[in-house]
């Protein structure tokens, strides 16, 4: 898959927070954010002591960021946005998605005191997620890579959203290549799907 590396140019940043387990697991789909999102900040959570070059770039005046989770968890729902708008001031959206189990990331997101004061955008999926490799006991939790394909799309940034979608759904199905108890489809659709996308830059009916 490596050779067909997403290159989309986005007018959005983005922020990983990754939990300690997450972060060699080969199941793991923030890095796929990273992959379509070329301005993607990757920071490994530390309660105590948070990296400094995360904290700098959340004060970075030229940001504005968002932190990306279920409204469910927010206790302040004045820090809720109901809505993105296309511009912000002459600031750049800077998305946070907490990157790990919900167990972990429901902890990171009420432990970090530097995300307390930070506005949440909340998603609704429309649809189960189709992440096979590890499910949530809810099954409307998305995988981070689907969240964020829909946190784009909402951003304006139509194509990159549907490049991270079609993405993560070549990897899943590459991925689950390698799992016995799962009868994959050797044509690799999803794959092929996602090279007639990059190639054609129109968007595929699905």
């Amino acid at each position: 898959m490596c050779q067909y590396q997403p290159d989309v140019e986005t007018a959005v940043s983005a922020m990983l927070i990754v939990s300690d387990n997450e972060v060699l697991k080969p199941s793991n789909t923030g890095r796929l954010i990273a992959d379509v999102v070329k301005g993607t900040y990757v920071y490994q959570w530390n309660r105590t002591e948070p990296s400094a070059e995360m904290l700098q770039v959340l004060n970075d005046p030229r940001y504005q960021p968002v932190i990306v989770f279920p409204e469910d968890y927010v206790d302040e729902k004045s820090r809720m946005v109901q809505q993105l708008e296309m511009r912000n001031g002459d600031k750049q959206f800077l998305f946070i998605f907490i990157d790990g189990s919900w167990r972990e990331a429901r902890k990171i997101f009420r432990r970090s005191e530097y995300l307390q004061s930070l506005p949440v955008l909340s998603i609704e999926p429309d649809k189960v997620s189709e992440y096979l490799m590890r499910k949530s006991d809810n099954e409307q939790h998305l995988s981070t890579a689907e969240v964020a394909s829909l946190v784009l799309a909402q951003a304006g940034e139509v194509k990159a959203g549907e490049t991270l979608q079609l993405w993560f759904e070549a990897f899943r199905e590459s991925y689950m290549l390698s799992k016995t108890r799962y009868k994959s489809d050797l044509s690799l659709p999803c794959k092929h799907r996602y090279i007639e996308f990059i190639d054609s830059e129109i968007p595929v009916e699905r």
